[in-house]
């Protein structure tokens, strides 16, 4: 698990890269789609959601990339429209986009390990 200080960084760092580069969404998985479908979010929805996130969103990570994506992956959750959404996120390749691997609906209850109560901030 990450120090608090740790995600910080990692946020930081992934929020000035996104600004500069942007930021891919791997929209191909059926569950990211009908995510979409189902709380009509668009991609600028997304990324703000995504620029949202702090230190208490963490869930898990870095997680080492086992694919192709450059670097190590974090895993962060949000509430958005009352649904608990999975957001797994990467740096990406040196100078190249970042990239959201996966935003959909949890499959599964998420732990945050430094938050006592989930808010819903972006319930509206």
């Amino acid at each position: 698990m990450a120090t608090a200080d740790e995600i910080k960084i990692f946020l930081a760092d992934f929020k000035t890269k996104m600004e500069f580069w942007g930021i891919v969404f791997l929209d191909d998985r059926a569950k990211n789609t009908l995510t979409l479908s189902l709380l009509e979010l668009t991609t600028i929805q997304r990324k703000k959601i995504i620029a949202q996130l702090t230190f208490k969103d963490y869930t898990e990570g870095p997680i080492t990339d086992q694919q192709f994506f450059g670097s190590n992956l974090w895993v962060f959750g949000k509430t958005v429209k009352q649904q608990e959404i999975y957001i797994k996120i990467t740096m990406g390749l040196p100078s190249k986009q970042t990239i959201c691997i996966s935003f959909h609906v949890a499959e599964y209850p998420m732990k945050f390990p430094y938050q006592t109560n989930p808010k819903d901030e972006n319930s509206k």
